[in-house]
């Protein structure tokens, strides 16, 4: 078994929500609740959910851009949660990220050789002709020019941006990169380069990915693991395969449900998502998808479900609440 390198415990982050001339705070946002994941080295866990469910919040913790209310982040086995501002630029090397829009995530005053020239030189990698070289190797290896190093972003494709995007996040030679959406504002066709690139990147260099996604169809290429996010919770958590042949919680059934497939004829049947996702600061008695499920019954109401195994699945859900007993944090 591989060596884990990211490890979540009982994370959570509330917001507070102000009111009143005095700012008392009337309750809180549930960005992240009580989220446990482990990420084996080399291996990439899908993170799948709608917008507004926390993805987005649970990567800038792992970033350590914004601080947990509760729990801890585990990296190589240590914990960085409380790390002191001197320990962060080691730890930015190891840990970085593939933001969503490529054109807005780059500096359009600089050229794209002199922006990797300052990471690298900031975080001495390299110096003077090593630093150019190392540029030019960095360009290559996401399949870009050298002549490239001097253009400006707004001279590339989308696509181009999104590689010279990937680029900067390799230049610090990281163990772990978060793939925040990075491919949702690019032409379908692109989408599948950069995936495949990605890939070949992970397999060259050993990375360890968290690929962060509202589409399902994305994450299938890339996964070995996928979790399903709702509401700040995983409700579902298996082998990717598992994931699409044997979904067992309704909400993963529904997004599933979203995605085109040429090969179905008949689309009868499938489970249609209603209504919008309901406000994190709600304070659920029971399960926070039962106003959606189509498979709701009377306990759903009253009873918190726990997040459960059953098979080589872990289900947060009661309609498996006799076959499965309690699981511990899962690996990926």
């Amino acid at each position: 078994m591989s060596d884990v390198i990211v490890e979540t415990v009982n994370l959570k982050k509330y917001f507070p929500i102000k009111k009143g001339i005095f700012s008392k705070v009337s309750k809180y946002l549930r960005a992240v609740d009580d989220i446990n994941i482990r990420i084996d080295k080399g291996k990439t866990l899908g993170l799948v959910g709608e917008s507004g469910c926390g993805k987005s919040t649970l990567a800038k913790i792992l970033l350590l851009l914004i601080d947990p209310t509760e729990g801890k982040v585990i990296f190589n086995g240590n914990e960085i949660t409380n790390n002191k501002i001197k320990d962060l630029k080691s730890l930015r090397k190891k840990i970085q990220i593939i933001f969503q829009d490529p054109y807005s995530s780059l500096n359009p005053k600089f050229t794209v050789g002199k922006m990797l020239k300052e990471i690298i030189k900031y975080h001495k990698i390299a110096e003077g002709k090593n630093a150019e070289k190392k540029v030019h190797e960095l360009l290559d290896k996401v399949g870009l020019r050298k002549t490239d190093s001097t253009k400006y972003p707004h001279e590339f494709s989308g696509g181009q941006r999104q590689r010279v995007c990937i680029a900067r996040a390799l230049s610090l030679e990281p163990e772990f990169i978060i793939c925040d959406e990075p491919v949702s504002a690019l032409d379908v066709s692109v989408q599948a380069q950069i995936i495949n690139l990605l890939i070949d990147l992970q397999k060259d260099m050993q990375l360890t990915y968290l690929f962060i996604s509202h589409d399902l169809s994305v994450v299938k290429h890339i996964s070995d693991y996928i979790s399903i996010m709702y509401l700040g919770k995983i409700v579902e958590h298996a082998e990717c395969n598992k994931i699409f042949n044997e979904p067992k919680h309704p909400y993963t059934e529904a997004l599933l449900a979203s995605v085109l497939d040429p090969n179905r004829i008949n689309q009868n049947g499938k489970i249609i998502l209603k209504g919008d996702l309901p406000s994190p600061s709600n304070v659920f008695n029971g399960c926070n998808f039962e106003s959606r499920c189509v498979k709701a019954f009377a306990d759903c109401k009253e009873i918190l479900p726990k997040l459960i195994q059953t098979d080589d699945h872990s289900v947060r859900c009661l309609l498996y609440k006799n076959e499965s007993s309690e699981v511990k944090p899962f690996n990926c």
